[in-house]
């Protein structure tokens, strides 16, 4: 896992965001939401200006995929 994250990163925030929260499904939060989630992570070096929703849909998607496969 790398040291810095930015809005880049969307795989390694949605392990992140996985293993944060591991009982919200993904598709349940809204943006505005996922953008403070992101932000507040402690790797997280990005600039929060600097999002946008084809960054934040990555995110989530990430996240989704993550959070799937750790529901078996």
């Amino acid at each position: 896992m790398p040291t810095s994250l930015t809005w880049e990163d969307a795989e390694d925030i949605g392990i992140m965001l996985t293993e944060k929260f591991p009982d919200l499904d993904p598709l349940t939060v809204r943006f505005t939401d996922l953008h403070r989630y992101v932000t507040e992570l402690p790797t997280f070096t990005g600039d929060p200006g600097a999002s946008n929703e084809g960054k934040l849909e990555s995110i989530q998607m990430a996240w989704y995929e993550e959070w799937k496969d750790n529901q078996t």
